[in-house]
């Protein structure tokens, strides 16, 4: 069970929760509708869906009306069991053999019942004495069926239908006529019955629950790997710098942990000693190690190489990467599609649709001439309805895709959170991109190097990164770059370095003070541009951001002279511009909004490949969220789906604003809360990986739909004509169930388009 707070009820001022429950006992949509009914009727419940494949309630409550035992006693009263924790963790847990003894009894002592129609076909007689057939066939029917009586008499006291009633009413019909025919029937008359037809049929509906749970557990299996992540001892780094190993819960945040080679990181944090490389491929899909050295960020979860390394526990618990990750895939998988709410309507009139239409059969087959009113023949075909009616396959169809499609789309580094978006995505006609951060790498790097006449390059850059090299400021961090990638040993430092606000960095470089900074400061400083205006004014043209070196005389302490200029700008991530590329070939229509001057924008949009007319440029922060609220609109006389991408701050309102918002996990928390799918690498092609999972799970979702309404709109009337006999339609009924499961689960071969 998990529960959190979510929101603040205006009625009463408290913070609303929300609840996950699960609940043993659910077979069709029908119990689907039953329990959320008997969960809306608790007094503080604003909200409850509950989900057939998961076997689990999401229930939003006002704490200070509710409470989770009048939850769980409203669930029993419904005729269902509310588990606990340990229990929801015992069927997780729960081997592939799990639940067949039933279906292994029921197997064995319905066999001899079948042995005789088999033996018909090759004109054998082998018709067992009607004792006989009563002693196999009334422990399937009483004991192992009583499962269906019990949730049926519940159903009924609800006044409500569900598929243990259709069960329990159809075999028991069965069962009843093979009692009165054979009680009624002259001494030593041989006489037809069909015990083997209820007791075949509960076997089959018991087999075909157990190869669905079977196949719903597999469903599950992105969460169960998740967990597993989580390692169970952690070694924590006394003051005495001694090893003391202790259970993961136990750590604290400011602990000091030491990680071994080949271990799973325990939590969050931060490296203090050491260098290693680490396997994230949990966290991002991304196969490659990732190089860590001191003050890297590790992440609970992922696997440590092949270096011994010292870390400061960032974040424990729920507070984690991966805790959040696993909730994120929890909340997917227990939320209810749009799509599935039309299912539960339907569901909650069909059993009631059901019931009349058998007993519409009953009483045509009884009152048919050509039937010479045998209650025997009617009853037989008012069964088969019965049992082929019986909506599980419904309840399955939707849920069992979306629990599939979330799943492989988290072990690829892509994390759905709300299931209305997953169904919406596939419609996307216009994606949205913010520039920095999300296109670009978001960090500044020196893109020219122009040295006035006299000056060599190497000297220009060494000088300028000797002054920058105590600075954090993004550009200075640019300059020290580009020079250690032409001296990697770093070359010169500076001594008597000053900051000067607003106007750049000035320090002693061999003796000359040497600045960096601004046109304007430069200016202030009396050091003209000369022969290198021209190209100023060019690099700022195309968007560059433009810095001046210049530096003092030696001889004349009053003369400063420019020595040269720095370009300094923004690069597109590797891949982005194919990954454009790949949407467009979908049909998609690009647009780029960016804060950035025009040149600027243009400038990068150019070396990402997009058009003038793709480019939203000098966009504020807080007209992100109109721009897409216009994109939507669109001037075209129709509406567009619009995605928007982003990883800040100033993303937040557009990726709320749009029908599906997308941010990248290595953005802000703000960003990826307001976002309904997050990418967990800054990798673009993993957007039209997240379009394409949408895609292929709505497709599924449609198809196990399809299957299902088909299998009862042709399997009812085969029967109600007397086309299948209840055997017959138990194993239909049965089957259809599993292949919706299986259809669904056919979307974990999916790998994305990297691999």
């Amino acid at each position: 069970m998990n529960t959190e707070a979510i929101a603040a009820d205006s009625t009463t001022g408290s913070a609303l929760q929300a609840e996950d429950i699960s609940i043993g006992g659910m077979t069709c949509a029908s119990c689907v509708m039953r329990v959320e009914r008997a969960l809306k009727k608790v007094p503080g419940v604003t909200e409850a869906a509950v989900n057939l494949a998961t076997e689990s309630a999401r229930v939003t409550f006002d704490p200070k009306l509710a409470n989770d035992g009048r939850l769980r006693r409203a669930v029993r009263d419904a005729g269902y069991e509310p588990r606990t924790a340990a229990q929801a963790d015992d069927v997780e847990n729960e081997s592939r053999w799990t639940g067949f003894m039933p279906v292994a009894i029921g197997m064995v002592l319905s066999a001899p019942l079948v042995l005789p129609m088999i033996g018909d076909l090759f004109g054998k007689h082998w018709m067992l004495p009607a004792w006989i057939q009563f002693l196999l066939a009334t422990p399937v029917q009483f004991i192992l069926g009583a499962r269906f009586y019990k949730a049926g008499w519940h159903a009924l006291k609800a006044l409500t239908g569900n598929m243990d009633l259709l069960v329990a009413i159809g075999t028991s019909a069965g069962w009843g006529l093979s009692m009165w025919l054979w009680l009624s029937a002259e001494p030593g008359t041989m006489v037809h019955l069909y015990f083997e037809g209820s007791a075949v049929v509960v076997t089959l509906v018991l087999l075909g629950k157990w190869l669905e749970a079977r196949a719903k557990r597999q469903t599950t299996t992105a969460i169960r790997a998740l967990h597993a992540l989580r390692p169970e001892i952690a070694h924590v780094l006394t003051k005495q710098n001694e090893e003391t190993d202790v259970p993961v819960a136990e750590v604290i945040v400011g602990d000091q942990l030491v990680v071994r080679p080949g271990e799973r990181i325990p939590a969050d944090g931060m490296i203090t000693d050491g260098r290693t490389q680490v396997d994230e491929s949990m966290l991002t899909g991304e196969p490659l190690p990732v190089d860590k050295a001191i003050d890297s960020k590790l992440t609970g979860g992922s696997i440590n190489g092949d270096g011994r390394i010292v870390m400061r526990v960032a974040a424990t618990g729920s507070e984690t990467v991966l805790a959040h990750i696993i909730r994120l895939v929890e909340d997917a998988q227990v939320a209810k599609a749009p799509i599935q709410r039309l299912v539960d309507q339907v569901a909650a009139v069909f059993v009631p649709v059901v019931l009349v239409l058998a007993l519409i059969t009953l009483i045509g087959w009884w009152w048919l001439p050509a039937n010479g009113g045998s209650f025997e023949t009617a009853l037989i075909h008012a069964v088969a309805v019965l049992v082929i009616a019986c909506p599980c396959a419904l309840g399955l169809a939707t849920p069992a895709a979306i629990m599939a499609g979330t799943g492989v789309a988290a072990k690829q580094g892509i994390l759905i959170k709300d299931v209305q978006a997953l169904e919406l995505a596939h419609k996307v006609d216009i994606v949205a991109f913010d520039k920095t951060g999300t296109l670009t790498v978001g960090q500044p790097r020196v893109t020219s190097v122009v040295a006035a006449s006299g000056m060599a390059e190497d000297e220009l850059l060494r000088g300028a990164a000797a002054v920058q090299r105590g600075s954090e400021h993004p550009l200075a961090r640019a300059v020290v770059d580009a020079a250690q990638a032409r001296e990697p040993d770093g070359g010169g430092t500076a001594s008597d370095v000053q900051a000067v606000p607003g106007r750049g960095t000035q320090g002693v470089v061999d003796g000359a003070v040497w600045m960096i900074g601004s046109l304007r400061w430069m200016q202030e400083l009396g050091a003209s541009l000369g022969d290198l205006a021209p190209q100023a004014e060019q690099l700022q043209r195309d968007g560059a951001t433009v810095s001046a070196v210049a530096r003092r005389s030696k001889d004349d302490a009053s003369k400063v002279e420019l020595v040269g200029l720095f370009a300094f700008g923004d690069e597109p991530k590797p891949g982005a511009k194919e990954a454009l590329a790949a949407l467009r070939n979908r049909g998609i229509r690009i647009v780029m909004i960016s804060g950035d001057n025009q040149g600027a924008a243009l400038a990068m949009a150019r070396r990402l490949g997009l058009n003038d007319d793709e480019v939203m440029a000098e966009v504020l922060p807080g007209d992100k969220a109109a721009k897409v609220a216009a994109l939507r609109a669109g001037n075209d006389d129709r509406t567009h789906t619009v995605a928007m991408v982003g990883d800040g701050v100033n993303d937040a309102p557009a990726l709320a604003a749009a029908d599906v918002g997308i941010a990248m996990g290595t953005g802000t928390d703000v960003a990826m809360h307001a976002a309904a799918i997050t990418l967990m690498r800054g990798d673009v092609s993993l957007v039209a990986d997240a379009l394409d999972i949408s895609k292929r799970t709505v497709a599924k979702i449609r198809q196990n739909l399809f299957w299902a309404f088909a299998y009862n709109v042709a399997g009812i009337p085969l029967a109600a004509f007397g086309y299948l006999n209840p055997v017959l339609a138990g194993a239909a009924m049965a089957m259809s169930s599993v292949s919706v499961v299986t259809n669904a689960l056919l979307l974990s071969r999916w790998k994305g388009r990297r691999t």
